[in-house]
């Protein structure tokens, strides 16, 4: 059977609406060999018995980690792999995003309490699961209180980047996120820069010291991912790819909708590059 693994994906740990187990077992179900559950800020997902779960369904498991980032006034993502979930700079990380999502998620209440949409936190914490609050669960509970037609028209009027409820709250550097990750015993990457369109943030991106590039993306065409893959190989970057699923809020995308095979996933988990940093 050909070997694929899905690099990443979000559970319930953080803006997903599958638990973790769920998240095996749709694996499983998809035929997936592989898989990296990649929450924004938080390796919670990581539990023990998570990890006795995959080994029950022969899903191996890279652990993994996406991180927001600001870098000239503009959000970025970077997914950090084959992380020592015990790292104590890593787990510091996680807990001062925690506290950065909770004074952001706070200014965006409070921005559309002023403008006629009252949300409770009462009512973030069941959207969810108590777990990593973010704007898609704030966008949900528009949608449920019928403030939006849609998640979409949620972002696009009122809480997306630069619209009149948003608030970006306190910034982390890229070159900190990286540190960090390496700290970890982890690798760096790139997140789908297919989503990057300011051409200096990209540029300033790709002469960072990344470990690596996610090139296949989504549901982004064999085009569309042959440009990453060219940057990578001309950076000698190892490669990743991944649905970026998310369930419910994004049910257009499948798990593993793009995904790696075998060599890729080994050249991720391996531990050389560390060692010989």
């Amino acid at each position: 059977m050909e070997f694929r693994a899905d690099m990443h994906c979000h559970s319930e740990c953080s803006d997903g609406s599958l638990s973790p187990l769920e998240l095996l077992s749709l694996a499983k179900e998809k035929g997936l060999s592989g898989l990296s559950i990649t929450d924004h800020d938080t390796v919670e997902a990581y539990r023990k018995d998570v990890l006795e779960k995959a080994e029950e369904l022969g899903i191996e498991i890279c652990t993994g980690v996406e991180f927001s980032c600001q870098i000239n006034g503009t959000n970025v993502h970077l997914l950090g792999y084959n992380l020592d979930l015990n790292s104590k700079p890593l787990l510091e990380l996680c807990k001062r995003h925690q506290v950065r999502r909770k004074n952001r998620n706070d200014e965006i209440l409070r921005l559309l309490d002023q403008h006629g949409f009252p949300v409770k936190q009462e009512d973030l914490a069941e959207s969810s699961h108590g777990k990593v609050i973010g704007r898609p669960h704030i966008a949900q509970v528009m949608l449920n209180k019928g403030y939006v037609a849609s998640i979409k028209e949620a972002f696009n009027h009122y809480i997306g980047d630069n619209k009149c409820c948003y608030c970006p709250g306190e910034s982390f550097s890229v070159e900190e996120t990286i540190k960090v990750i390496r700290e970890a015993g982890g690798k760096a990457f790139i997140a789908h820069p297919h989503l990057v369109k300011k051409g200096g943030v990209l540029r300033a991106l790709l002469e960072m010291p990344f470990d690596g590039i996610e090139c296949y993306y989504a549901l982004f065409n064999r085009s569309a991912n042959e440009k990453w893959l060219n940057v990578g190989k001309d950076k000698g970057w190892l490669i990743s790819g991944g649905s970026d699923f998310h369930g419910e809020l994004k049910p257009q995308i499948p798990l593993g909708a793009s995904y790696v095979d075998r060599d890729t996933f080994d050249a991720i988990t391996s531990k050389v590059l560390n060692d010989i940093r």
